[in-house]
């Protein structure tokens, strides 16, 4: 596909519609109903979304991951998406909670996780958690403590992808008309969690690559580095050219960063 660098065809149109698939639905956990999908046969990778987004923004994904052998399972994080919620605030753990119950209605004993932004969190916390049921994190464009994040500017690209939240959330969530009460609640979260310090960092004993865009929004590089450095074994690789939002704009890159690391897990 074409370079979508500035989303505006992100804004417009969404990512690539998601596959058909049979194996979809809601599992109903701790106050909550999950929404999932599960595409393709193979060694399960489980792809979860960032903050106010959705699966649907994996669009350019699943395919890489199907035709490389992969079974790609999808999760739309409590509140987001198809999934709902109950009136207690957002927790990265909670999530991860969400995200072990939707395992076990697969029965899937391991999976390798890829993150974005929020979703990434949401699997490292797994991988600090619940390391039994992580092969590998791929932890793209996230914080572990509140100093990690830049200032918050908006940006005509950011606000093009928020564009896009609002209407997808207005399309699919059983509350269409609380988007900013949603959005509150996930802000709450984000400024407030995570709150790992290096020595939580340094008992992660799952594989985990560090990745960060050239041109992030919303972390700054020297975080990454940080992270890079405080998990054991931890690679940290840089996607030039592009920013938070590198699955919509550049997928090629993006998809093959993701490849890339889920060969080197498998290998080990």
């Amino acid at each position: 596909m074409e370079h979508d660098d500035d989303l505006k065809s992100f804004e417009a149109h969404g990512a690539a519609p998601l596959p058909v698939t049979s194996v979809q639905g809601h599992i109903e956990h701790d106050g909550a109903k999950v929404w999932y999908a599960s595409y393709g046969a193979g060694a399960p990778v489980i792809l979860l979304h960032g903050g106010l987004g959705h699966s649907g923004n994996w669009g350019y994904q699943i395919p890489a991951l199907t035709s490389s052998g992969y079974r790609a399972i999808v999760i739309d994080s409590r509140g987001h998406g198809r999934s709902t919620r109950d009136s207690r605030p957002y927790t990265y753990e909670l999530m991860a909670s969400d995200v072990v119950a939707v395992m076990d209605t697969l029965h899937l004993e391991k999976a390798a996780f890829v993150g974005w932004s929020d979703g990434a969190c949401i699997a490292l916390v797994l991988a600090s958690k619940a390391p039994d049921r992580v092969d590998g994190v791929f932890f793209f464009g996230c914080n572990m403590d509140p100093s990690g994040t830049k200032e918050f500017v908006l940006t005509p690209v950011v606000d093009r992808c928020f564009s896009r939240h609002s209407r997808d959330y207005a399309e699919l969530s059983a509350t269409p008309d609380a988007f900013q009460a949603f959005v509150d609640a996930v802000s709450l979260m984000m400024g407030t969690e995570p709150n790992y310090m290096a020595e939580d960092l340094a008992a992660i004993r799952v594989p985990v690559t560090i990745v960060q865009s050239e041109h992030d929004e919303f972390i700054k590089p020297e975080h990454a580095e940080y992270l890079a450095r405080s998990i054991p074994g931890a690679a940290l690789i840089t996607l030039a050219g592009v920013s938070h939002f590198a699955p919509l704009q550049r997928p090629e890159l993006f998809n093959n960063a993701v490849l890339a690391f889920l060969k080197g897990i498998n290998q080990r």
